[in-house]
């Protein structure tokens, strides 16, 4: 019977997790380039529920079944698939069509710099001609990007004064003469970058930097790949679930008060 109590327990705390995750991905809905993440649950281990006391078999236990306990949050995964496209004709907007990340020269509150990785084209130019991101980050050049250099020397720097064109490779002109090149990279296994905050990515020891086919699309966002639609459904699924273990602990919690009420527990 208190078996039971555990297994709606784990359950509740299963939801309350996920819900946490959806929340997130709502509250992130309208974010640049934003990726949702998602939940995967599993139960322990079964166990083998056996009789016990029982002599009809020479004392030897006999199977009644395998039972799972408990169950609980199995992997929180991030889904890496495309938003669309926003069109802002603003020459300092850049998204990419299909998959790699911009290289970002990132100083943290300490001071230190070290390269991550973002889909938020969301750009500007300084008073100097650098390409920064809104958080005030240097954008990495084709030679930044690949060797994860964060390196002054590898910072985009132009004409802050003369308009300039971007084409699909990254290839950033002035006055028709290529003045750099926007550094756009990917990643051999996803499973080797995580979330670093502030809608960053960082690529965690062993992760392999490859060569980028994406398409880098000017004058354009993506949006977040978050379907708010899906995620309210979602939420009123979790809602009832929860409310179902609610239930599962009421019920157990009367029926042991009849059982004390009643005499001895066996």
């Amino acid at each position: 019977m208190i078996k039971g109590l555990y297994t709606a327990h784990t359950g509740m705390v299963n939801e309350m997790n996920r819900l946490d995750i959806l929340t997130n991905n709502l509250a992130n809905a309208d974010t640049t380039a934003y990726k949702k993440e998602g939940t995967t649950s599993r139960t322990f281990a079964d166990e083998l529920a056996i009789k016990i006391k029982d002599t009809s078999h020479y004392g030897l236990p006999q199977k009644l079944g395998e039972v799972s306990l408990v169950t609980h949050l199995g992997q929180v995964y991030t889904d890496y698939s495309s938003g669309s496209f926003e069109v802002t004709d603003h020459e300092t907007d850049f998204a990419l069509d299909g998959e790699g990340f911009f290289a970002i020269a990132f100083t943290n509150k300490d001071g230190e710099t070290s390269v991550k990785y973002t889909r938020d084209g969301n750009f500007v130019v300084d008073n100097e001609g650098y390409l920064r991101t809104k958080d005030g980050d240097y954008v990495l050049n084709a030679q930044g990007a690949q060797n994860a250099d964060p390196d002054e020397a590898n910072y985009i720097r132009i004409n802050p004064t003369t308009q300039f064109a971007v084409d699909e490779l990254g290839y950033i002109y002035q006055n028709e003469e290529l003045v750099g090149t926007i550094g756009v990279v990917d990643f051999e296994d996803y499973d080797y970058i995580e979330k670093y905050g502030e809608n960053l990515y960082n690529l965690v020891e062993g992760g392999v930097i490859t060569e980028s086919t994406a398409k880098v699309r000017q004058g354009m966002l993506e949006t977040s790949n978050v379907n708010v639609v899906d995620e309210m459904v979602d939420m009123i699924a979790i809602q009832r679930a929860y409310e179902a273990g609610q239930k599962v602990i009421t019920s157990i919690d009367e029926t042991l008060a009849t059982t004390v009420n009643l005499g001895k527990v066996q």
